[in-house]
């Protein structure tokens, strides 16, 4: 039996009943985690914090809500559907908790022009629909000066200087003291290149063989299995990664035919100077370029084409967990 329906809403709502369970899972249609969380992150739906009430409170205590008309919080959930978006915007819920990244005053003021655009039907649920035109938005808000900057950084609460300790009194002595016992805990054993976190991709059309492979790193490719085919698939994101960057950044000094590792550094000196990477960081990809350590370029390339070098789990990890912040950086320019 098939139904015909023309308004979006309604036809996620069916799939969000459908497919996530209700009645104690009568009548649902199984997705596994993969689905169900781009299902998620591209309407919004299902999460356990309802971002626009979150961002509705907010504005209402600071009298910024839309003078006109009502802010249409399935299209506002929508457009802050992925961590993606929300850090562009200033604000997180990764901790399970509503959280501004950026200065609270300059986060207010975007999230109230974005109300009011959705109230005032400047923008409706087209604008919204998938992550292009979610990304062509944000863009258009960027240009235009109103989303937080690096300029509206938070700033790092100073520590304070320890003081001296005092001259401790004479322990007193309690014979046959029992001794304590600390259970160590039992860490899950990785097994995959990418850990099954959500890193907060926004996966636009242009990047579906970068998602493919993603997806065969994070949940097919075992470890322990697969080892030459991971490290094979690693250096081949990550090239395909800083190649998206470069084009969308359109950075002049890099061009495709280039190695590598030039290719990385210049991405990573491009992302600090927009504030997206600190400087730490930008060392650790620097020294990317540095032959035969184990953490670089030259590593990941001697993967590919060493008849002798056989990549090693631990080692594969180390160079994920080393670059995934710049691949994912990459991926949502």
């Amino acid at each position: 039996m098939c139904r015909v329906e023309s308004d979006r809403d309604k036809i996620d709502e069916i799939l969000y009943r459908r497919h996530t369970g209700s009645q104690g899972g009568v009548g649902q249609s199984n997705w596994d985690d993969r689905m169900k969380s781009t299902f998620v992150n591209r309407t919004g739906k299902g999460g356990k914090l309802n971002v626009a009430d979150e961002i509705e409170s907010r504005l209402k205590l600071v009298g910024l809500m839309p003078s006109r008309g009502r802010i249409p919080r399935s299209n506002l959930n929508r457009l802050l559907s992925a961590e993606a978006f929300r850090h562009r915007v200033g604000i997180t819920i990764a901790k399970g908790r509503f959280e501004f990244t950026r200065k609270e005053d300059a986060v207010l003021k975007a999230l109230a022009r974005i109300a009011d655009d959705l109230a005032r039907r400047r923008k409706t649920l087209d604008d919204v629909w998938d992550v292009d035109r979610k990304l062509e938005y944000l863009d258009e808000l960027e240009a235009e000066g109103i989303l937080p900057t690096a300029a509206d950084a938070l700033q790092l609460p100073k520590r304070e200087k320890p003081k001296p300790a005092k001259s401790d009194p004479e322990p007193e002595f309690f014979p046959n003291p029992k001794p304590i016992v600390v259970k160590a805990s039992r860490l899950q054993k990785r097994l995959t290149l990418i850990p099954h976190h959500d890193y907060g991709v926004a996966w636009t059309g242009r990047l579906q063989r970068h998602k493919d492979i993603w997806n065969e790193l994070q949940y097919k490719l075992r470890l322990e299995e697969h080892p030459n085919a991971i490290a094979v698939l690693c250096r081949v994101l990550l090239e395909l990664s800083v190649d998206n960057y470069i084009k969308q950044a359109k950075l002049a000094a890099v061009v495709e035919n280039d190695p590598l590792a030039k290719k990385l550094v210049a991405s990573a000196e491009n992302l600090h100077t927009q504030g997206k990477i600190n400087k730490r960081y930008l060392e650790v990809v620097r020294k990317a370029r540095t032959m035969d350590a184990i953490i670089s370029v030259d590593t990941l390339n001697k993967y590919v084409h060493s008849p002798n070098l056989a990549p090693a789990s631990d080692h594969l990890m180390a160079l994920w967990d080393t670059f995934a912040d710049l691949v994912v950086h990459c991926l949502n320019e």
